[in-house]
């Protein structure tokens, strides 16, 4: 599908699934783009609307001039996206840099969501330690480019077993490939994520039932953040998957896709178990 125009930009997206179905949306993350979520797109769009979108800044979508794209302005495109294709209230699915898109319209625009899956991300800033780093190897892409920084990237986007596992080292190397894909116009993205205001004191404030899934390897974002989002967020469940990092759409797909299609079942035996009005 073409760019679409949204607000002051263009951004990309493809839609699957009977166009009548509930509608999916899903928010990717940081340095990836629509095709983190192939596998669950496969899964999902027998029975629903499923569609991904390119942020601006990255994959297909219009790139920005600025210095930083923030986070509150990759939610606004989000919410506008949602309105322009007529999607809610739809049930949204955000990966790291997609999943604080994702907590931020759940708190603001509550109208627009039947649920909310979140994976691998936080509702915390950015620690100081990592900070400092991601501004190095940031420095370095803006200037230089991925390349000199990939082997450092690799291992913060995908856990242990997945880089020790000789059978997937080609899939591997497909992504890479993709990281490398991004040109150095790439620092703007990585700016505004590493550089997002927290909202873990406005947790309290999603209503919508929420599913957090979080791999134990996660180095980019461990556990802990999704424990905390998990504790404050009424009625969240928390998946916690063994062998996936950051990235656990690709590294443990089967384990996602069930996790999902598990917790969008129970969404649907409530809503039949609501009184049905009369005629």
């Amino acid at each position: 599908m073409p760019r679409i125009p949204i607000r002051d930009t263009h951004l990309y997206y493809n839609a699957a699934g009977p166009k009548d179905a509930p509608a999916i949306v899903m928010s990717h993350g940081l340095l990836w783009d629509t095709m983190l979520f192939h596998r669950q797109v496969a899964a999902l769009r027998d029975r629903y609307r499923v569609v991904c979108f390119d942020h601006r800044g990255q994959g297909r979508s219009e790139i920005p001039s600025t210095r930083s794209i923030a986070i509150e302005t990759l939610t606004e495109d989000a919410v506008a996206l949602i309105e322009t294709l007529k999607l809610g209230p739809c049930h949204f699915v955000g990966l790291s840099m997609g999943g604080f898109v994702g907590l931020r319209v759940a708190i603001r625009r509550p109208d627009l969501l039947r649920s909310l899956v979140l994976l691998e991300t936080s509702a915390d800033a950015e620690g100081p330690a990592q900070l400092r780093r991601y501004r190095v190897l940031n420095t370095i892409a803006r200037y230089v480019g991925l390349d000199p920084v990939a082997d450092q990237v690799m291992p913060i986007m995908f856990g242990q077993t997945m880089i020790a596992d000789p059978t997937r080292r080609r899939e591997l190397a497909y992504w890479r490939d993709r990281l490398l894909a991004n040109g150095q116009s790439i620092y703007r993205a990585v700016n505004g994520v590493i550089e997002r205001e927290p909202v873990y004191d406005q947790l309290h404030r999603i209503k919508s039932p929420t599913l957090i899934i979080v791999g134990e390897e996660d180095r980019a974002l461990p556990p802990e953040h999704s424990v905390r989002m998990h504790q404050s967020i009424a009625g969240s469940k928390l998946v916690r998957l063994p062998a996936a990092g950051h990235t656990s759409t690709i590294e443990q797909p089967a384990a996602v896709n069930h996790a999902m299609l598990e917790f969008y079942d129970s969404l649907a035996e409530v809503d039949h178990s609501q009184p049905q009005p009369s005629a």
